[in-house]
């Protein structure tokens, strides 16, 4: 398919030439005398072209005007103005526009060819762009968030309400391994800022000074080994999104320093002398419960307020189990193309193994075992040989009458126990949240708030 251009020129005589010489250029060109023709080509019969070549004073108006007119029907293509005599305010106001030149006549066909073509390649690189930013948000959208529990179909009703608003910030809480960086792309991709970039960093990987320079950046000389200026990640996310994952893990005296970043949406870089205004919206995400970890003085309180203007929670795995096979059947197809394999067939026994497992690895681990499996399989059965899944039972049972038995082989996180031990004691007890404290050796209000983190029905 030959590139397409339009030319508009109510000179007859060079408009001709214009056309003549261009379709031997290989363009596929199309020329007009006004901008109603024009307008007509561009708006009624759709035609695209990578570049428009325009008078700038035509018969019935102005080729400016016209360009702001149409600015976002033809965001992708590229204009060169042509004009008589040419002007400071114009030239200007052609550059505002975004037009890609301004050119007196008379202007020799080499030259003019040059620029065209120069056009065209920047048209083509932006088309580049907005294709594969289609194919970003695709890949991200809300149909990626698969499952039909309760619990999803409710998170799914969530996000797809908050990427609809201009939130500044936003906490997201599950286990390791449920999905927090997917949510985190879904929301960006799928709202107002998606044409702007996704600064990820994870602030359990770096050092508190390390984190604190990338997070702001820093002047050259600011520290031994700061040969160029830096700049931070608030500054490369400006229009976009900064997403702070295991932001629980972050050192207190830092917290400080972001919050009045988010605050004020300002910062200063490390060995700087002036602020920078920065335009962001905050995701940040943390398996930790931060409500807890505000009250032992793990995390400022200021900052938890602040960042959690809105709440995601992502259930684990073993919560919505009804959604296990919707996701396996998912991660079986993604890998089959990948590997090249054909996997049809599930044999029940393995459907049953996966089904009565724990996952403590949440989604990933379960995107770990099928890779594995697919990887591996000889055929179109799933192989369950290759699951190596734990023999013992991952869920503990009741040892004694007073007693509670729970296996320290790594299936279960510390809070799974503690919530496993709370619902054991409360059913024990019939609900009864006072003789539940005093099995448990602690207060009503301490035993009331652990039932409220863990959403236990009492």
């Amino acid at each position: 398919m030959r590139d397409s251009l339009l030319i508009i020129e109510d000179e007859t005589l060079l408009g001709n030439e214009l056309a003549r010489y261009f379709r031997k250029q290989k363009w596929e060109t199309t020329l007009v005398c006004s901008l109603t023709e024009a307008r007509k080509c561009l708006v009624e019969e759709g035609i695209d072209p990578l570049v428009v070549l325009s008078d700038m004073n035509l018969p019935d108006g102005n080729a400016l005007d016209f360009l702001e007119q149409l600015k976002e029907t033809t965001n992708s293509t590229e204009w060169l103005f042509l004009t008589g005599y040419g002007s400071v305010t114009d030239s200007v106001r052609a550059v505002r526009l975004g037009a890609y030149d301004f050119i007196e006549k008379p202007c020799e066909l080499k030259r003019l060819n040059m620029l065209v073509e120069g056009a065209a390649r920047s048209a083509r690189a932006q088309r580049r762009l907005e294709i594969q930013a289609q194919e970003q948000n695709d890949k991200y959208s809300i149909r990626m968030l698969v499952g039909k529990s309760k619990a999803i179909c409710l998170l799914r009703e969530m996000i797809m309400q908050v990427s609809q608003v201009p939130f500044s910030s936003l906490i997201i809480t599950g286990e390791t391994g449920t999905g927090k960086g997917l949510i985190t792309n879904i929301l960006h991709y799928s709202g107002s800022r998606a044409k702007g970039p996704l600064i990820e960093i994870n602030c359990a990987a770096l050092p508190r000074e390390l984190l604190e320079s990338e997070l702001f950046g820093y002047e050259a000389g600011a520290f031994t080994g700061a040969k160029k200026r830096h700049r931070g990640l608030f500054e490369q996310a400006h229009t976009g999104t900064l997403f702070l994952d295991e932001i629980g893990e972050m050192d207190l005296e830092l917290q400080g320093k972001l919050l009045k970043a988010v605050e004020e949406l300002r910062i200063r870089r490390l060995g700087g002398e002036h602020e920078i205004d920065v335009d962001v919206q905050i995701i940040a995400a943390t398996n930790k419960d931060l409500h807890y970890e505000v009250s032992i003085g793990a995390f400022r309180q200021d900052l938890y307020h602040r960042l959690n203007v809105i709440s995601l929670h992502v259930p684990p795995l073993r919560e919505r189990m009804d959604d296990l096979r919707e996701l396996l059947l998912l991660f079986i197809a993604e890998n089959n193309a990948k590997s090249n394999k054909n996997i049809r067939v599930i044999p029940e026994s393995v459907a049953k193994k996966l089904a009565s497992y724990h996952w403590p690895g949440n989604i990933r681990e379960l995107r770990n075992i099928i890779e594995r499996c697919v990887l591996l399989a000889t055929g179109d059965i799933f192989p369950e040989q290759w699951l190596q899944l734990p023999n013992r039972s991952s869920k503990p049972t009741a040892a004694t009458e007073n007693g509670i038995f729970l296996p320290l082989d790594g299936t279960l996180t510390l809070l799974d126990m503690e919530k496993y031990i709370i619902q054991k004691v409360l059913a024990r007890s019939d609900n009864n949240v006072t003789a539940a404290a005093r099995m448990l050796g602690t207060s009503r209000e301490t035993l009331r708030y652990r039932v409220q983190k863990y959403h236990l029905n009492v």
